[in-house]
């Protein structure tokens, strides 16, 4: 009786659908096939090679937290997806994971590959990390859809590459990074570089997080506006980009504030000469704090909804309050000269700031609860930070060339268990820095117009799959040997009341960038 209660618990709390299983593809039909079936703990394994992909692919199946459903390169990038279609992954399940893929897009109007991700509505604990996408306008687009209208929260973005290789020759937004609503998203570690938008306003953001979102986190990424070509209005990272509109699609009804309750840290970002490489636009309760901008005009916070700390950075250009927004700023150097940035690193313009001489910038900070590591990881426990991104106290190597120092904290995402998740959002609008042009030139409401919203059902997983597998085969296990105990008892009551009859038988935007 034990062991059959013991079997019954274990096969109720761990649904056969949750074991995980391999489903390896090695075509666009397989993988497409593959994704139309997914079940919580697939872990779809792209084989190296190219897929050439001409629609959306849906990723509408819901995941667990401890079954999630992983798609992902066997070979880290070795797996090349190429669309020639508005968007690449449509995902609207919740926890997906998609990681080591090459996502490309291909179309001959750059108007019509859009996203390599589209997160939408309850795709919610999305994971996308250690990817390479680029041919596209927004590589990711998260926004809200439904009536009521839902949000995908708790998004996490590591250690991806987005960039495009040339201008973009349209006027809809180009941000790699375009949120529209959401909570507690996490951007993290990324490598965001060449976002240019050769039409329209020509006014692009390396990434932003707006709509009303709430509680994102933008940290130890690595932005480089200008590297593989020039030209265009090319801000760095943002809450609130150019605004967000018509406030039904903001959470809450209303697109003011943009963004509320987030913290942009331990970001480098080079070479955003012609506007800032942080730019807030209606920010409550934000806080921005030891970025280290090298060639840009510097940091902007802008319009009366902006509540915003901004401390302990190192700047070229100036930190300016605008158009009656709230700004506390402390403890930042601002104004930096080329000769002090040659002087004090070893070479700013190729973003190695490596410490040649620290005595204007080393323990200069004062102590902030919601910063306790840098843009590499190493912790700032001496009580008195240094300015800038980088703690220079010998606890580790930082090599700033590359996003997050080229690693990422293992198992940890700001406190939050790695496949647990994490996000906050925002998309598209208009307003720049101090160029005088607005940024991100069209109100966003979501998808561009002829955008196909797909739907891909993703959620992000663990491990947990192998773990059910083996519980449930000990289960069969103990239910067998059960059994065969049962059958061996009857057997010998039945012999022996034969022998003696009578003897008893055991028997789960708003749009403003002016």
């Amino acid at each position: 009786m034990v062991a059959r209660s013991l079997v019954l618990a274990v096969l109720l709390l761990v649904p056969m659908r949750a074991l995980a299983r391999d489903v390896p593809v090695s075509d666009a039909t397989s993988l497409r096939a593959a994704l139309a079936d997914a079940q919580p703990g697939d872990v779809i394994l792209l084989a190296d090679g190219t897929y050439d992909v001409d629609a959306n692919l849906r990723c509408d199946a819901d995941g667990t937290a401890e079954a999630p459903i992983v798609v992902r390169a066997v070979t880290a990038l070795g797996a090349h997806v190429r669309f020639d279609a508005v968007e690449g992954f449509v995902v609207r399940g919740a926890h997906w994971r998609f990681e080591d893929l090459e996502i490309e897009g291909v179309c001959a109007v750059d108007s019509e590959c859009e996203h390599a991700w589209h997160v939408v509505g309850d795709a919610d604990f999305t994971v996308i990390r250690g990817n390479r996408a680029h041919g596209f306008n927004a590589q990711i687009k998260a926004n809200g859809e439904g009536d009521p209208r839902v949000w995908p929260d708790d998004v996490l973005v590591e250690d991806n590459e987005f960039f495009n290789p040339r201008a973009r020759m349209t006027s809809n937004p180009v941000t790699p990074i375009d949120v529209v609503g959401g909570r507690r998203w996490i951007v993290r570690g990324n490598y965001i570089h060449d976002h240019h938008k050769g039409m329209g306003d020509g006014i692009s953001y390396a990434a932003f997080l707006k709509g009303h979102s709430h509680d994102g986190i933008i940290e130890r990424n690595l932005v480089v506006c200008e590297q593989l070509h020039t030209g265009g209005t090319r801000l760095g990272l943002s809450f609130g980009g150019g605004g967000t509109g018509p406030d039904s699609i903001c959470e809450g009804g209303s697109c003011s504030p943009e963004h509320q309750g987030g913290i942009m840290r331990n970001n480098v970002i080079v070479h955003c000469p012609s506007d800032v490489g942080v730019y807030v636009n209606e920010c409550a309760d934000c806080l921005v704090a030891h970025n280290t901008l090298y060639d840009t005009t510097g940091i902007d916070v802008r319009f009366a909804a902006s509540d915003v700390r901004v401390i302990g950075n190192l700047l070229s250009g100036r930190v300016r309050a605008r158009d009656g927004a709230t700004l506390a700023s402390s403890g930042n150097r601002e104004m930096v000269a080329e000769a002090e940035w040659t002087a004090w690193f070893v070479s700013p313009d190729e973003a190695d700031f490596t410490l040649r001489d620290g005595a204007e910038i080393v323990d200069r900070g004062a102590a902030l609860a919601e910063v306790t590591d840098d843009f590499c990881g190493n912790d700032r426990d001496d009580g008195m930070p240094d300015l800038g991104a980088v703690e220079h106290d010998g606890d580790g190597p930082c090599d700033t060339t590359m996003p997050g120092g080229g690693g990422t904290t293992p198992g940890v995402d700001a406190g939050i268990v790695v496949d647990a998740g994490m996000v906050d959002a925002s998309t598209s609008g208009v307003d720049a820095g101090t160029s005088g042009v607005d940024a991100s030139a069209r109100v966003d409401g979501g998808a561009p117009a002829g955008e196909v919203s797909g739907g891909c059902g993703c959620r992000a997983g663990g491990r947990g799959g192998s773990r059910v597998a083996w519980l449930a085969l000990l289960a069969l296990v103990v239910l067998s040997r059960s059994a065969r105990t049962r059958s061996r008892r009857d057997a010998q009551g039945r012999t022996a009341s034969r022998a003696r009859p009578g003897t008893a038988k055991d028997g789960t935007a708003r749009a403003r960038r002016s």
